[in-house]
């Protein structure tokens, strides 16, 4: 079994590990080393197996905070999953219906006379074409 040497709160540990656990190992060390800093910093007299206590401690209240975070995020990703779905299942609204107004009878009369006119304009210019070729 491999022993992996780790350094928490300015102290050395050597401690035993399954095969291919040591970076895993050493992570977790430095989690730990971290927190004891902390300690180390504000006394420096702390005994070892307080410093090492009081590390564990703060690595677990942390931990417990990011658990709750996660917790709450699982829950609100279930919730947005199942407004989705919900969302998804629901027929398509019908769509919108808007009635154009009836084009008065005399604005149709009057576009027909403008669109005659027009063809009249337009057959007289041809025969003028035609004539002055």
């Amino acid at each position: 079994m491999p022993e992996v040497t780790v350094s928490i709160g300015g102290r050395e540990f050597a401690v035993a590990c399954q095969e291919g656990q040591e970076s895993f190992v050493q992570t977790a060390a430095a989690l730990l080393d971290d927190q004891a800093q902390v300690l180390v910093q504000q006394s420096a007299r702390i005994p070892e197996p307080r410093l090492l206590l009081m590390a564990g401690l703060m690595l677990a209240d942390r931990t417990a905070g990011l658990e709750e975070r996660l917790r709450l995020a699982e829950m609100r990703a279930t919730e947005a999953e199942a407004a989705l779905e919900e969302a998804l299942s629901r027929p398509a609204p019908e769509p919108a219906r808007i009635e154009v107004p009836v084009i008065p009878e005399i604005v149709i009369d009057t576009l027909s006379e403008i669109a005659a006119r027009a063809e009249a304009l337009a057959g007289e210019l041809e025969e003028r074409i035609k004539r002055a070729s």
